[in-house]
């Protein structure tokens, strides 16, 4: 046991040490991240959450923003009970400030999930809203808020 603890603390100290190490330029084109969510449709019979990260260039004039997460569908009713599916939309503001969807995700399958992942590139802001959306329709409804995921000047 002692041998077990002993070796897992070197480990984590020749990383710690790599990691120091690295040239600040190396570690500048790293993502550096954080959870976000969850975050709901009205009603929360739709949800949410993931990870935001969020890569600059060297010269911090350009960046990527890496998102991944999961959509839940939390509306157990029936279709002909009036059930919907769970529905997710990204946006995102490029440095003109400008709002553009970018991603969004549809799942009908009341209780699991399904996950989601992209990247947009030379962005100032991103934020999600959560919805149903009908399963043989394509108009959303019953949408949360607005949520603000990333912003740059917060940086």
């Amino acid at each position: 046991m002692f041998r077990k603890i002993a070796t897992g603390l070197l480990a984590v100290a020749a990383a710690g040490a790599v990691a120091l190490s690295m040239p600040a330029a190396a570690s500048a084109a790293t993502a550096d991240g954080y959870s976000w969510g969850p975050v709901y449709a009205k009603h929360h019979l739709a949800k949410a959450q993931g990870w935001i990260g969020v890569e600059w260039d060297e010269h911090q004039t350009s960046n990527t923003v890496h998102l991944r997460g999961r959509l839940y569908d939390l509306d157990q009713r029936t279709y002909g009970q009036g059930g919907k599916c769970a529905y997710v939309k990204f946006q995102a503001a490029g440095f003109d400030h400008e709002w553009d969807a970018v991603h969004a995700r549809k799942f009908c399958g009341y209780p699991g999930s399904k996950k989601f992942r992209f990247d947009v590139d030379d962005v100032a802001a991103v934020r999600v809203k959560v919805c149903q959306i009908h399963p043989h329709q394509q108009w959303v409804s019953k949408c949360g808020q607005w949520e603000y995921l990333y912003a740059a000047e917060s940086e």
